[in-house]
């Protein structure tokens, strides 16, 4: 039977055509069919009565906040109706592939980054009641190496190099399934304040962060619903790369499948 992709971008710049190419390629080595679609108009379809049109769902997306250079980021929403929707699509086993700049969406909605596993803060702001400076970033050529081989969604992946950006993020290691692990220097000193150039246009390392996480890739439960995060796709090279396609792939079939759904409806 064929298989079906909802993926969804918008609120972040993307090179469409790589990652149409992308999703078409994945889409045709899993036997699927896929609709494209942006924010902010797809997040009605983030809907407990749309769950069963879609076997998977690919978040490549950045709801929640107005991005201008020189100007504040400015995050918003989301309505209780739209919180209220996502939250009951979870619970009933949604699958969920979520990549790159999706970690920063929401960003006053505590429960959207529980959903993902972390928070990238294009502003210094608060999770759970505990205070967060502004994420860094930087773009480089960084190794990945496998942390689950085992796992369906790195199965016949090796480790491999990507040019892409990396963030220095709060990540819920202790919520989530290592999959993937870089090799690359995440000191505070070597990445860019995200805010500082937003904001200012100035290009300096981050001053402090109080943790910095080697994860890159995971799977985790997200209500009842099986999801896997790769931090990788920032891209074209990232998009054309054969091992990157490799693991969205795996991951669009995992999170699709039984093993998965019952996995994430399982006991914690």
């Amino acid at each position: 039977m064929t298989g079906r992709l909802l993926a969804i971008t918008g609120g972040h710049r993307i090179d469409e055509a790589a990652f149409d190419a992308m999703v078409d390629a994945v889409c045709v080595e899993l036997g699927w069919t896929w609709r494209h679609e942006h924010q902010p108009t797809a997040q009605e379809l983030l809907h407990p009565d749309r769950v069963g049109e879609y076997d998977a769902v690919f978040l490549h997306d950045l709801p929640g906040l107005t991005l201008e250079r020189g100007v504040e980021p400015i995050p918003f929403g989301p309505e209780p109706d739209v919180r209220d929707a996502v939250l009951a699509m979870l619970d009933q086993g949604q699958g969920i592939v979520a990549t790159h700049h999706a970690l920063a969406g929401w960003p006053v909605w505590d429960e959207w980054a529980d959903m993902l596993g972390g928070r990238f803060f294009y502003a210094p702001g608060r999770l759970h009641g505990e205070q967060w400076p502004a994420s860094g970033y930087r773009m480089d050529t960084y190794g990945i190496d496998i942390a689950a081989p085992d796992h369906p969604v790195c199965r016949g992946v090796e480790s491999f190099t990507v040019t892409d950006e990396l963030y220095l993020c709060a990540i819920h290691e202790a919520d989530v399934v290592p999959l993937l692990r870089t090799t690359a220097d995440l000191a505070p000193e070597t990445m860019i304040d995200t805010y500082a150039e937003v904001r200012y246009g100035r290009q300096v390392p981050v001053a402090r962060h109080p943790a910095a996480s080697s994860l890159v890739g995971w799977a985790k439960r997200a209500g009842r619903s099986p999801l896997v995060y790769l931090l990788p796709g920032h891209g074209r090279s990232t998009m054309e790369a054969a091992p990157y396609r490799r693991l969205l792939a795996n991951a669009l079939g995992w999170v699709a499948s039984p093993d998965a759904k019952g996995w994430a409806a399982g006991p914690k």
